[in-house]
């Protein structure tokens, strides 16, 4: 059963910023700015063709799996996959896996459909839903006016991989269907899947003990978007407010960033918070009429960075935006040093 989430303000006049936020979607990528392309060219023709359609999905898989499938990565790192458009290569990719991996709750829209209509017979796993059956719920704006109800515009959150411990549970289901679809290959799977969980749990125990030097009245996130749902509940730092819903579909109106803009002034929020995949000139414009810091280190909000980013892989991810955040808010960075 999803589990519902409620934010509110400091102040009264921003306890529904929230609930009516909507997007404001970057250009729309195409196939020129995201190929169906990351293919590992270390496997050989003969192993298992697996697709996968977001960073994250792509990085664990190939954690897990190291050199035994031919991968294709259909959204490219710093993407918006909320409104990636599919290009004919993507279909012909889908068409021709043996093993599609995809995050699902809406994540990928367009991708979604493409690989539910496909006529492969090959199996096909939501991982998010496999992983977190019960998950949060966001709020995304379908056009409702001012005072009405909203409840149906609520959706479950996609962002799961925000917390490490769902992080933890990805990987689980990434492991167990690789096995299933190359069983030859499974103890190699479980050790690579252990590995990766012994990492993610350090990481998840520090990104405890790094929101833990915030002091607490500088503890409120302000984001680009509504994708911080499940850090916030994992690590004990609210989400007071976002330009955006949990998709970035729609836009933002006038009077939405002027709720938001007075909010981060009632409250006195210290830095907000741009991200990596999103147009930021919204954001922009609400730290200068709010008179607050824009923090110089963008949120990987939607996946991960571009390689040799600090936010390459799943577990620096988590680690940059973690630093990003607590040096933001005034807290007292470490750097993670696994054991």
């Amino acid at each position: 059963m999803p589990i519902q989430r409620h934010r509110t303000w400091g102040s009264p006049l921003l306890a529904l910023t929230v609930s009516i936020l909507s997007a404001c979607a970057p250009s729309t990528p195409t196939s020129q700015t995201s190929p169906a392309a990351s293919t590992d060219t270390a496997a050989t023709s003969t192993n298992l063709k697996v697709v996968a359609t977001s960073s994250v999905l792509c990085d664990l898989t190939k954690t897990v799996a190291a050199n035994t499938i031919n991968l294709t990565c259909l959204v490219k790192a710093g993407t918006d996959p909320h409104v990636y458009e599919p290009t004919p290569e993507d279909r012909k990719a889908i068409e021709d896996a043996q093993l599609v991996l995809y995050s699902g709750y809406d994540f990928e829209p367009s991708l979604i459909k493409l690989i539910q209509a496909s006529s492969n017979p090959a199996t096909k796993v939501a991982v998010g839903e496999a992983a977190v059956p019960k998950p949060l719920m966001g709020e995304h704006d379908h056009g409702h006016a001012e005072g009405e109800e909203h409840a149906e515009g609520e959706e479950p959150d996609p962002h799961i991989w925000h917390d490490a411990e769902n992080g933890i549970q990805m990987v689980k289901v990434i492991q167990d269907n690789l096995a299933k679809a190359a069983p030859a290959n499974a103890d190699l799977y479980a050790k690579n899947a252990q590995a990766l969980t012994a990492q993610l749990t350090q990481v998840d125990g520090w990104i405890k003990s790094q929101i833990a030097t915030i002091p607490p009245n500088s503890r409120k996130l302000i984001t680009t978007h509504d994708a911080l749902g499940y850090y916030s509940a994992a690590y004990g730092i609210p989400v007071e407010g976002a330009l955006q819903g949990i998709s970035t579909e729609e836009k933002p109106t006038a009077a939405r960033v002027k709720e938001l803009t007075e909010g981060i002034k009632a409250d006195r929020v210290p830095t907000i918070f741009a991200e990596v995949s999103a147009n930021p000139k919204l954001i922009e414009t609400v730290a200068k009429e709010a008179n607050v810091k824009l923090s110089d280190q963008k949120l990987f909000a939607d996946g991960l960075g571009e390689a040799g980013s600090e936010g390459e892989t799943y577990p620096k991810m988590l680690v940059a935006n973690t630093r990003a955040i607590v040096e933001g808010l005034g807290g007292q960075y470490s750097a993670f040093q696994p054991k």
